[in-house]
């Protein structure tokens, strides 16, 4: 659901009391469809929306129709604002308005929804897979991640407190680890959570949160002098570990022959680390990267003759052995 559709259908409940899904399609400009799957989004996220069926029958927040949020409950706001996430704030085209909810609310809800709003982020592309310009603009995603670890989080971040945390590396190392939380994105439906050293400077840092094995209650252990949330700007962050990350992973580079009609096939594998770089004839010459050569010839060798590698050499030597290898245990069949 996008981010300026739920904050207009919030204001639109707010004003007019009690809607149909019709009214809703006419004012936000969609189809019925849409408008009854974002109401059901709003009423599944928590917030107080319920629909009376038949005839004079609609949708209407419980409470009534008001011209401020003051009937959300502390639940009720901060499912609303976890939904909502950065992007609120982010987009122009929403950000007065998402001001405008923020200060409708309680003062003792009004500090957890800001925190809520700059410290939980979505990012709905694959890795390796070009952004695309509306993402700002998108409301949160459901995801497999263990639901206890990441409402232990978020209690953090909007207490601004330390945790201690067991946490298994991508090598299946396991460490406790201090940090103070500073966001959590979710980056096509796995989370991430974005956190310092509880007891230094160093700069942040991202952990997968389903390689968290376990969190500690959460402590006072800092030092001091470790920023908060509301003090990080996690988008900018967030932007800048993914083109380091991307930057890893197709470090290795490679120019490819392959057939035209291999090419959608190509692009859906590779995504954005595929270019082409000419086209003639049946044939395409592409470029396709990696992190490392092997992790190339593994993706290329299945394509058998389909594709030739014109270069780098040490990846056609790479193919060559590879072939080598299954040539020698099959071929007594």
């Amino acid at each position: 659901m996008r981010a300026d559709r739920l904050l207009a259908l919030v204001l639109f409940l707010q004003s007019r009391g009690k809607v149909t899904a019709a009214q809703v399609a006419a004012e936000l400009e969609v189809s019925l469809a849409t408008a009854r799957r974002d109401l059901e989004a709003l009423s599944s996220a928590g917030v107080p929306v319920y629909v009376q069926p038949g005839r004079g029958g609609g949708w209407q927040l419980i409470g009534g129709a008001r011209t401020n949020l003051t009937g959300l409950s502390s639940n009720e706001a901060s499912a609303l604002f976890w939904m909502l996430g950065t992007a609120g704030l982010s987009d122009p085209a929403t950000r007065v308005a998402t001001r405008k909810l923020i200060r409708a609310l309680p003062e003792s809800l009004r500090e957890e929804a800001e925190t809520l709003a700059t410290a939980i982020h979505y990012d709905h592309t694959t890795w390796g897979e070009a952004h695309k310009g509306d993402d700002a603009s998108q409301a949160g995603d459901a995801s497999t991640t263990n639901v206890d670890y990441l409402s232990t989080l978020r209690s953090a971040l909007i207490a601004h407190e330390d945790i201690r945390m067991n946490y298994v590396r991508g090598n299946g190392e396991q460490g406790t680890k201090a940090v103070r939380p500073l966001g959590l994105v979710a980056k096509a439906g796995t989370w991430y959570l974005v956190a310092r050293p509880a007891t230094g400077p160093d700069e942040p840092r991202t952990y997968r949160v389903d390689r968290i094995v376990n969190i500690s209650s959460t402590v006072e252990i800092s030092s001091g002098g470790v920023p908060t949330s509301a003090e990080f700007d996690l988008i900018g962050y967030w932007s800048k570990h993914v083109k380091d990350v991307e930057a890893l992973r197709s470090s290795v580079t490679a120019t490819i022959r392959a057939p035209k009609w291999a090419l959608p096939i190509l692009t859906n594998h590779f995504g954005s680390y595929l270019s082409v770089i000419s086209s003639e004839g049946e044939f395409t010459v592409a470029e396709v990267r990696a992190n490392l050569i092997i992790a190339l010839a593994e993706q290329l060798a299945g394509w058998g003759r389909q594709i030739e590698v014109l270069e780098p050499p040490e990846l056609r030597r790479e193919l060559a052995r590879i072939g080598t290898e299954l040539s020698s245990l099959y071929s007594d069949g």
